[in-house]
Order: structure tokens, then sequence, then C-alpha cells
């Protein structure tokens, strides 16, 4: 097969997934709004969306579009894949349980941060993430505990990749700021998110590191700025972060 059917599949593919992730950000779309955002002709964006329907990954209804959960198939099977999903999943949930806020799990993928699992203790607030979103690294807690633990190297590929956009006025957006936190993060083993993200939002985290020294994931707990002061915010939670992990350190390493 030449280059240029090469190209040709690749450029479908891409453009498939493309149409994927705008009804995504949309939550519905229709045939002439896709027609409006794409290069293509109204029967081209029409057969396309015809395919996905037929197989289940998007759904009709009316004359809008959306998701399928024959995604949420793949997802589930990719996350159910994931080793550390497996060891820390029963870790996050108690912790969740002891504090009463928001528990999370992130690994880094592609120099994202993808959301594994989470749990909701019963004072837990409600945000914009959830299983399989995405983030930057640079401004959570949770990407900071990861990117403290890459070599430096793969953290410029991220930032040259991604950059270092700002979400809120605590956003670090200098290069070589984020690397000092990041040494300071590495030594304490424990990261800070004071609104860095989102407003009003505070989240501590620690790293997951296996014994070869490689860095598996992070967990976190989030909670509103007015519960996340002083002690509790610098070293009970922090310290309830470390126990959780040693534990699901060991379950990497030894199950």
């Amino acid at each position: 097969m030449g280059s240029e059917s090469d190209t040709a599949m690749v450029k479908t593919t891409r453009t498939t997934f493309r149409i994927l992730e705008e009804i995504k950000a949309r939550d519905e779309v229709t045939v002439n709004e896709l027609t409006d955002e794409f290069p293509l002709s109204k029967s081209s964006i029409h057969n396309y969306l015809k395919t996905l329907e037929h197989d289940g990954y998007v759904v009709k209804e009316g004359d809008a579009y959306r998701v399928g959960l024959r995604l949420l198939d793949l997802a589930g099977y990719a996350r159910h894949q994931q080793q550390i999903y497996q060891a820390a999943k029963e870790e996050v949930t108690k912790l969740a349980e002891e504090t009463g806020e928001m528990t999370n799990l992130l690994v880094e993928e592609h120099g994202r941060g993808i959301y594994l699992h989470r749990a909701n203790g019963e004072q837990a607030v409600t945000s914009d993430s959830y299983i399989g979103h995405r983030v930057h690294l640079h401004n959570t807690a949770l990407g900071q505990a990861i990117l403290a633990h890459l070599p430096r190297e793969r953290v410029e590929e991220i930032i040259d990749r991604h950059g270092l956009p700002k979400t809120t006025e605590n956003t670090i957006t200098d290069r070589e700021e984020l690397f000092a936190e990041l040494d300071r993060v590495r030594e304490e083993e424990i990261a800070f998110d004071d609104e860095a993200r989102l407003v009003g939002l505070r989240c501590v985290a620690t790293p997951i590191v296996d014994k070869d020294g490689e860095v598996k994931g992070a967990i976190s707990i989030s909670g509103p700025t007015s519960r996340f002061q002083d002690e509790r915010y610098r070293s009970e939670l922090p310290e309830k972060l470390e126990s959780a992990a040693n534990v699901i350190e060991l379950n990497i390493n030894y199950t």
C-alpha cells in the first residue's frame, strides 16, 4: 500500500476522533454544526456520523448526535488494565471516607493528567473533573507530584507540547518557577494546589512510585479553601496521603 493511501487513512482516522471530541465539547451537535466546523461536505459529515452511529459510538436524538456509551466500554477496559488502578482504588475510597472530602487518582499519559478513580466523602464538593477527564499537569497538585518524579528532559517535552496555560491567578506559568516548585515537591513528597486550577479549591497530593523509582501516578485530597486551612492543609491531610501511598506502593511492588 502506497504512502498516499497511508496518509489518507491516518487523516480519516484523525477526523473521526476530532468529530467525537467536538461532539463531546458541545454535548450534542447537528450535521450542519459540524459542517461549519470541518472543511468537509455535508454528505461527508453525515457519512462519518452514520458510521459512528452504526457502531454505537454516537447516538442520534432528533437531529442531534451525542457520544454513545460504547466508548465507556473501551474506557472501562483501559482503566481496568491499569495496575495502579487495581492497587489504589480501595485506598483512595478509604481516604474519602476518613476525610469526608473528594479524593482522586491521576496518571500521566501523552503529557496530560487523566483521572482514573475518584471518591466522595460526606462533605465532598463537586468540581468540573470526572473519570477520564484530561487536565494539564502544571496547575494541579496531582500533576506536580508526577512531574517532580519525571526526568527534567521529559518535563521539558511536556511543557513544549502543552505549554503552561494560566487558569487562575495562582497558576504557575513560568518554566523556571515551575522547576523550582518541582524540586520542593520531590524533596518533601507532597504537592499543594492553592487554587491553581480552580478558584476556591485546594488540593494536596503525593506521588505513587514503584520500587524502581518510576512514578506510576499520584493520589490527592481536594476540598474548599474554607476547610483546607493551617495544620489540616499542611500537616494532617499530607500525613493521611503518605500513609495511603505507602499501602498502594506495597500493593504495586509485591502483589
